[in-house]
């Protein structure tokens, strides 16, 4: 086998050495090339090749490629890896045992995790809108495999064969580039992002497809814990033993320039979010629930929360804290709902994501009765500070205003203000949400501050002069709805 381990500087010298060392008392022909902007000989009979594909210090890893195709025939199997990656021999012998019962098109891949001071296992690649696709789950012979949204991992691994194949597409002998990933990420992902191949964790034996990156740079500060890992993996293989195909909310990732926009599954509470929910609220159904920190708070303060996830695998966690979960696609979770109402309705930072915000938004607001609020986050596309990113990057933002090709919608407080009229629904007010750096302007005129906001939330009630008529029924919890009017707490 051939070892590519891209290596700049000196910083990482002693986990590369370590790296050699494995490579070395494994029982394969082994070969190993770095790949640096500096000569560096480690260890006797160790490849260096020195020289950047670009000006870019960080285009370096882009070098394998070259080096894999020139010597395609030559080997039965291609790793390339970062310098601090730690791939052992359990490792590939479960890699090749796995891709005997793939099929075409199928690669087997890796996760990263890394350990802190103490010992604490955590996994850095999970965070922001990266999460098992439970959609994906699929079974080789006895092996269970789903793909994770996050394809890089420092490293991967192909065969002969699958090498000749990422060539002869198109995808792989490329120049620097970068798009849903940074430079570095790009070129450890180009072979499932555009060389047609599917990376696929073999998740029924995690830990041997599970490699450690040996820096541990963002142990306990990044990614999510050993133990949230552990419970959406048995989530995942569970639901593989189901006959019914798992359904996610919504596609959640956008198709613009590092995936901007999309809906973070682990968003951290919003202290403007909770001081617009009316203190009279007893009731609140949050539509598009991730990791469930918001919802769990909310149930701390004694409200009766329900929940209808992004998936039925990042809700596992909250389930097991007091929300009830209705689990489907909006449609699914709606009928399930049947015709219960909630004093408040959370839809944070999706709306721009469903291909038809009028019809969801109409969908739920029969979940609302006459004295409800719903509460609505939004990125403020419209803002100045995005309006000159615009102007300046505008080759980041291809698509953009056109769905199908970027998988966003436009939005802003005049668009938010479109979509609830055309539901039935009336904003109330907006609050703008400032950037750290523009909290001078707070409290100032509230169209300055939406100016300046990059997010914002809207608050909006049933527009009674639509014609639209709140459902005769029990509110959540089968306690009577709000009689009074709802108090609105200023900011």
């Amino acid at each position: 086998m051939l070892v590519a381990l891209a290596s700049y500087g000196t910083s990482n010298n002693h986990h590369l050495e370590r790296l050699i060392r494995e490579y070395r008392s494994m029982a394969f022909d082994v070969d190993i090339v770095i790949l640096s902007n500096i000569d560096k000989m480690p260890a006797s009979g160790v490849e260096c090749r020195v020289g950047l594909p670009s000006r870019d210090p960080w285009s370096l890893p882009f070098a394998h490629k070259s080096l894999f195709a020139e010597r395609v025939d030559r080997y039965d199997l291609f790793i390339y890896s970062e310098d601090d990656i730690l791939i052992t021999e359990r490792h590939l012998r479960a890699f090749l045992e796995v891709t005997e019962v793939l099929q075409d098109g199928e690669v087997a891949g890796f996760v990263r995790m890394e350990k802190n001071a103490d010992g604490a296992i955590s996994y850095p690649d999970m965070h922001d809108e990266f999460h098992w696709d439970a959609g994906s789950l699929r079974t080789r012979s006895n092996c269970v495999l789903a793909s994770f949204t996050n394809e890089h991992a420092a490293c991967y691994v192909l065969t002969q064969g699958q090498l000749r194949k990422a060539i002869k597409s198109g995808g792989f002998l490329v120049a620097p580039h970068q798009w849903k990933h940074d430079l570095l990420c790009t070129a450890a992902t180009d072979p499932y992002v555009q060389c047609g191949f599917t990376k696929l964790i073999p998740i029924s034996y995690f830990d041997d497809f599970t490699v450690h990156h040996l820096s541990n740079k963002y142990a306990g500060k990044f990614g999510v814990d050993e133990t949230e890992m552990r419970l959406q993996v048995d989530t995942m293989l569970r639901l593989a033993e189901e006959a019914a195909v798992p359904v996610p909310l919504l596609d959640r990732e956008t198709r613009l320039w590092r995936r901007m926009f999309s809906k973070d599954y682990y968003e951290r509470i919003n202290q403007d979010v909770l001081s617009a929910i009316p203190s009279e609220a007893r009731t609140v159904l949050s539509v598009g629930c991730g990791s469930g920190v918001l919802e769990c708070a909310l149930v701390e303060r004694g409200l009766r929360v329900t929940a209808v996830p992004l998936d039925p695998v990042i809700c596992g966690g909250v389930a097991l804290k007091s929300v009830e979960v209705v689990p489907g696609d909006f449609h699914a979770a709606a009928t399930k709902l049947g015709n219960r109402t909630f004093d408040c309705v959370l839809f944070l930072n999706m709306l721009h994501l469903i291909p038809n915000p009028v019809e969801i938004l109409s969908l739920f607001r029969g979940a609302m009765h006459e004295k409800s609020v719903m509460i609505i986050q939004s990125p403020n596309m419209q803002s100045i500070p995005e309006m000159w990113r615009r102007i300046r990057y505008s080759h980041r933002y291809r698509g953009l205003g056109r769905f199908e090709q970027s998988g966003v919608h436009i939005s802003g407080v005049g668009k938010i203000a479109d979509w609830c009229g055309k539901s039935g629904l009336l904003v109330d007010r907006n609050i703008g949400l400032l950037h750290k750096r523009a909290r001078f302007m707070q409290g100032r005129a509230e169209f300055a501050e939406l100016l300046m906001s990059p997010s914002f939330i809207s608050v909006a009630t049933p527009d009674i002069s639509a014609g639209y008529r709140p459902p005769v029924h029990q509110n959540a919890g089968g306690t009577a709805s709000l009689t009074q009017p709802l108090n609105r707490v200023p900011i």
